[in-house]
């Protein structure tokens, strides 16, 4: 295996497949979607084009009236009002069509931007719902590269392809209507390079398209790489794999450098091919033309139109060319994005949801069977959870502690049975509504790299200063966050970086305090408290969960003491169910448990 196949994980190798043969149905339908309301804003850019297009046509016209009838006539004397007015028309075409350009560019880069806009808001929007199935196995690394590298694609699409083909099929069917129309004998012999630019232009859009999808692949697995390999840099550093990950950055590197000389290889083919075949064209115009000014049956002013238009022609086809290689380039990236968009979100959304106008917060599981992937966690579980009872869940990894608290705040639903709030399911409660009254804080106490104050605000949107600080003080945080350089105005940098593990704690316990949840869950959410720390924490948790239903995950036995009731499991089932002073007397698992704490303590 190569250094790099490691890299390529079953959502990417889903997304090869689906993109193996043509041109995917639902890039296109994606594509189509963006246009959808904007028809208006789009027949006034093709308007426009229509108008450029049109002067263009003229001005062959008006250099074989010059040659034809003005230029001869100027030796006697005459002709020279014809030649004025033949250049001032000229120069108001230049004008013209220089408003036009501009006025299409303009509207052209204004429509694509605002399709744009709404694409990188559906995409991200649609990703935030996706449940934690998806994003744990669909890399961050890949869901940035759709948010940016495949987004750019579709951007140069919108902002320029569409304008490109607009532009060149007007002028390439306006041109061949004005040779015909000009002298169609000359016409069928420009007709005979029509299949060999044809055949040769269908042989670059089928290659370039799987090019645009071998380098967008190339693409997407090296940020995959670098997002991944800098996120996890203190693992990188700490077991030295700076060398291993550069190994095999040079790999997916190279892999993505080749994809990008193929694309280039073809465009250097294609580009070339196309001009030689013009110029061919305009050769045979001018040796079969010549011969007929030659023998009268042509006029040297028509033979010059011809010309001209002749040449018109061949920029338009090579915008076609690269109208198909942005084309190729959106449909690939648009294939990943759809995909990525009919990502069915796992908690459904019910068409009649309950709204819990107030939440007393009591918890069942009744008969609930989960299980990630092929491992089985829980089978057939039952437990009731009064409201008002703070209920600690010990055990050893694995046994399905965090499952459970997954369950009640709704991150996963069960595979059958049910989990009820207030005696109804939570599938058939309003998201809003559940979420509001059931918040879920767990060890990685994850913050934004925003002020103090904005991320405890992040539990409760538009709180006043007031409010945060009463949050703050009401968990211990107060005499930390003055300590901070601007207090709550600091800023806390990437994932809270410039705070100790112990005030990320606190800062993400004052978010989920200001939320005043009924139901508060904290898993294993004071494991990387230091122990001054942990003892304020531990006072605000008794104040706090007095009056709310809560499920806390601890290792540590003074988080566990403060419960009403303690449940011990193993292997998804429970083994002893009382409260802490009864289970550390019944000589059973939690007794153990509690004696080992007990020896860690006096150890340290």
């Amino acid at each position: 295996m190569s250094s790099t196949a490691g890299w390529r994980g079953k959502g990417e190798a889903e997304e090869l497949v689906a993109m193996s043969t043509s041109v995917h149905p639902a890039s296109r339908a994606l594509l189509l979607s963006l246009l959808r309301g904007r028809g208006r804003q789009l027949s006034v850019v093709i308007s426009t084009f229509v108008a450029r297009s049109a002067v263009a046509t003229v001005v062959p016209i008006l250099v074989k009236v010059a040659i034809d009838n003005g230029i001869p006539q100027l030796s006697n004397g005459k002709g020279g009002a014809t030649v004025a007015i033949i250049f001032g028309l000229l120069v108001l075409c230049a004008f013209v069509q220089a408003g036009f350009d501009y006025i299409s560019t303009s509207m052209m880069g204004r429509l694509g931007q605002d399709m744009l806009y709404d694409l990188r808001r559906r995409v991200f929007g649609h990703v935030q719902r996706l449940g934690m199935a998806f994003h744990e196995r669909y890399s961050s690394g890949r869901v940035i590269s759709r948010l940016t590298n495949d987004m750019e694609s579709i951007d140069q699409l919108l902002s320029q392809g569409i304008g490109l083909l607009a532009w060149a099929l007007l002028t390439v069917v306006t041109t061949v209507v004005a040779l015909v129309v000009l002298d169609w004998k000359l016409a069928l012999v420009v007709s005979a390079f029509f299949p060999v630019i044809w055949a040769l232009t269908r042989w670059f859009r089928i290659k370039s398209l799987h090019a645009s999808r071998r380098t967008r692949e190339a693409a997407a697995v090296l940020i995959v790489h670098f997002v991944e390999s800098l996120r996890g840099v203190a693992a990188v550093q700490a077991f030295r794999r700076e060398e291993r990950n550069e190994d095999i950055l040079r790999g997916l590197n190279a892999k993505y450098r080749v994809a990008k000389q193929t694309t280039t290889r073809l465009s250097a083919v294609y580009g070339p091919s196309l001009h030689g075949l013009g110029n061919l064209s305009i050769a045979a115009v001018l040796a079969v033309g010549g011969a007929r000014v030659m023998d009268g049956t042509m006029t040297v002013g028509t033979l010059a139109a011809f010309v001209l238009y002749l040449r018109r022609m061949v920029e338009p086809v090579l915008d076609l060319s690269q109208f198909f290689t942005l084309y190729q380039s959106a449909a690939a990236a648009a294939e990943k994005l759809a995909l990525l968009l009919n990502e069915e979100p796992e908690l459904k959304t019910p068409e009649e949801p309950i709204v819990l106008a107030s939440c007393r917060g009591s918890i069942d599981m009744r008969d609930v069977t989960f299980s990630y992937g092929a491992r089985d966690v829980l089978g057939n579980f039952n437990l009731s959870i009064p409201a008002g009872q703070t209920l600690a869940l010990v055990g050893e990894t694995g046994a399905g502690k965090s499952t459970i608290a997954r369950l009640v705040g709704r991150l996963y639903d069960p595979v059958s049975g049910e989990v009820a709030l207030d005696g109804v399911d939570m599938r058939s409660l309003d998201l809003k509504s559940m979420h509001d009254n059931v918040v879920m804080v767990t060890q990685e106490n994850f913050l934004f790299s925003q002020s103090v104050a904005e991320n405890i605000a992040f539990g409760k949107p538009g709180a006043s200063h007031e409010e945060i600080a009463a949050a703050a003080s009401a968990i211990g945080a107060d005499a930390v966050i003055d300590a901070l350089p601007d207090g709550y105005e600091t800023a806390i940098g990437k994932r809270g970086a410039h705070l100790s593990a112990g005030q990320r704690q606190l800062l993400s316990f004052a978010r989920a305090f200001i939320a005043d949840p009924r139901v508060l869950i904290l898993d294993e959410a004071t494991s990387s408290l230091d122990i001054p720390t942990e003892r304020l924490v531990q006072e605000a948790l008794k104040t706090l969960l007095a009056k709310r239903t809560a499920i806390v995950i601890a290792h540590r036995l003074s988080t566990v003491e403060i419960a009403d009731r303690v449940i011990v499991l193993d292997r998804g089932g429970i083994v002893e169910d009382g409260t802490p002073d009864q289970l550390s007397r019944a000589g059973g698992p939690y007794q153990l448990l509690h004696d080992e704490w007990r020896r860690s303590l006096a150890a340290s």
